[in-house]
C-alpha cells in the first residue's frame, strides 16, 4: 500500500509522458462516491488516476470539485467526464481542481475544437479567466505565467463512441489542444449493432483507425470497455497506450457486497 504526499504531486502532462513511454497507468472511475475518502483509498491502493463520471451519475459539481482538489493535492491525476455536449460546465470543474476533461461522443473536428477551447484560457481557447486556482495552491501569479501554467496543466480527451466519430478520427486527432483520443467500446459496439462484442472484425477495424489517426498526429490513443485482459494486451499492438480502466466504484462496491454475502452464507452451509 502506498500514499502520495502533497510534495509528490505529479504534473498532469507527466501522465501523458508516461503513457507515451508505454508505462501502464491504473485508473479508478467514480460514479457513486461523494467524498474525498475515495481518492485517499485509491492512492493507498496504488492507482495513478481517478476519473469522475458526471455523464452517468448524479454527482453534483461541488462534490466533484472537492474530490478533484483532494486528488490533486495527494498526487493523483483527476479527470472528469462531463455530460454530453455540456461545454459550459468544464470551466467550473477546472476551476474546482480537475486536471483533465473527458468529452464524450466527440464526432467531428469542430466538436473536438469546441471541447479543447472550453478547457484553455485565451489565446489558446475560450475558458473564462480567473485569478487563482487550487491546482497552483491559490497563489497569485503574473497573468501570463498563470495562463501558461494553467493551459499546460489540462489534459483534454476526446471520447469517440460512434461510427461518425470513427470516420472523422483523423480530423479529431488533428485538432490542436486535444491530447488523447479514446475509444469507448460500450457505446461504439452498441451503435455498430454488435453490443459488447469488442472482438468483432468491424470493431477491431474501427479501433485500428483511431489508433492510426492518433499516431499520425502525435496524440495518445487509449481504449475503454475491454474487460478481457488478454484482448486488452493485444490491442496495444494496434497502438493503444496501456491506460487501464481498472474499476469503477459502483462495480467494486457491488462485487464486494456480493462476495461478503456469499462468504458468510457459506459459513452456515
Amino acid at each position: 500500500m502506498r500514499y502520495r504526499q502533497p510534495s509528490s504531486v505529479e504534473r498532469p502532462g507527466r501522465l501523458i509522458e508516461r503513457l507515451r513511454a508505454g508505462e501502464p497507468l491504473l485508473s479508478l472511475g467514480i460514479r457513486y462516491s461523494r467524498t474525498a475518502d475515495i481518492v485517499r483509498m485509491a492512492s493507498a491502493s496504488g492507482y495513478d488516476l481517478v476519473w469522475i463520471d458526471l455523464e452517468h451519475s448524479s454527482i453534483a459539481i461541488d462534490a466533484a470539485a472537492q474530490i478533484a482538489a483532494s486528488a490533486h493535492d495527494i498526487g493523483l491525476g483527476v479527470w472528469v467526464r462531463v455530460p454530453e455536449r455540456d461545454y459550459g460546465v468544464i470551466g467550473r470543474l477546472l476551476d474546482g481542481g480537475a486536471t483533465g476533461i473527458i468529452g464524450p461522443k466527440i464526432e467531428t473536428g469542430d466538436e473536438a475544437a469546441l471541447l479543447a477551447a472550453a478547457c484553455r484560457f485565451p489565446p489558446h481557447g475560450q475558458r473564462s479567466m480567473i485569478a487563482r486556482l487550487p491546482q497552483s495552491g491559490f497563489a497569485r501569479m503574473p497573468v501570463e505565467a498563470f495562463v501558461e501554467e494553467a493551459n499546460a496543466g489540462v489534459v483534454v480527451q476526446a471520447l469517440i463512441e460512434s461510427s461518425l466519430g470513427i470516420a472523422n478520427a483523423d480530423a479529431i486527432a488533428a485538432t490542436p489542444g486535444v491530447d488523447i483520443l479514446a475509444v469507448g467500446t460500450n457505446d461504439l459496439t452498441a451503435e455498430m449493432g454488435c453490443p459488447g462484442r469488442v472482438k468483432d472484425p468491424a470493431v477491431m477495424e474501427a479501433c485500428a483507425a483511431v489508433a492510426a489517426a492518433a499516431q499520425r498526429h502525435g496524440k495518445v490513443a487509449i481504449i475503454g470497455g475491454v474487460a478481457d485482459a488478454g484482448h486488452f494486451m493485444a490491442l496495444q499492438a494496434l497502438g493503444f497506450a496501456p491506460f487501464i480502466f481498472a474499476g469503477i466504484d459502483t462495480d467494486v462496491m457491488a462485487d464486494g457486497l456480493a462476495e461478503r454475502a456469499e462468504a458468510w452464507r457459506g459459513k452456515f452451509g
